[in-house]
């Protein structure tokens, strides 16, 4: 009985049996033979007779589990810049000075703002 089920995972098992036991309620024939005394105690429950026919291994049922595969273009390293403290503060200000041109564009900075950001810009310098 446990021969069978150690091979399946708990999901496959309950997959297994469900599916079976649907096809046993819309009258498939039965693998396994059952006496009428077995069927009336067990109350015909079709789930049962399913379980029965899986730990008795007369369904002919095969699992097959993909396994990722390992590709050498996912592992490889991420090559870094090596970028000076200089560089960084450089290119912030190209980035400040872009989206200030952009904002003056669709007029969303008004000319107070504008007068602002450009002494705070100034005494970072």
């Amino acid at each position: 009985m446990k021969e069978q089920r150690e091979n399946f995972t708990k999901f496959e098992v309950a997959r297994i049996i469900g599916a079976r036991a649907l096809q046993i309620a819309m009258d498939a024939p039965l693998l396994v033979k059952m006496s009428e005394e077995e069927l009336k105690a067990i109350q015909y429950d079709s789930l049962r007779i399913a379980d029965k026919e899986l730990s008795a291994g007369a369904l002919p049922i095969s699992i097959s589990r993909p396994m990722p595969q390992k590709r050498k273009d996912k592992l490889a390293t991420i090559k870094e810049e090596k970028v000076s403290d200089a560089e960084l503060a450089a290119r912030e200000k190209e980035v400040e000075k872009e989206i200030v041109e952009d904002a003056e564009q669709l007029g969303l900075v008004e000319e107070e703002e504008e007068i602002e950001i450009e002494q705070n810009t100034n005494e970072e310098q």
